[in-house]
């Protein structure tokens, strides 16, 4: 399960990354500001997606499901790590 989750972080990561790219671009060439303002803040990004959602619907789609899909690879990767646990006894870490 670590495996899977790993995968689908790393997917999801590199998926989101390349969205992000494609709604930035988008944002620059209408207009410089907001560009800017969606490269250093990040907020401006999703306002600007809302606002012209019919020119960007599919990367920004994309870019909904790719963050979901990190979401869910961390869950996974996490539950995997603390059900290989199961056997780990903390108390046998204490030295006498």
């Amino acid at each position: 399960m670590v495996i899977l989750g790993s995968i689908l972080t790393f997917v999801g990561a590199i998926g989101g990354l390349i969205t992000g790219i494609m709604l930035l671009i988008a944002n620059f060439k209408k207009h410089v500001g907001w560009g800017v303002a969606s490269l250093f803040l990040g907020i401006p990004l999703l306002i600007f997606a809302i606002m012209h959602f019919s020119e960007v619907k599919k990367p920004f789609l994309l870019y909904i499901a790719f963050t979901a899909m990190v979401i869910v690879g961390f869950m996974l990767s996490a539950a995997g790590a603390i059900s290989g646990l199961e056997g780990f006894d903390p108390n046998s870490l204490q030295q006498p």
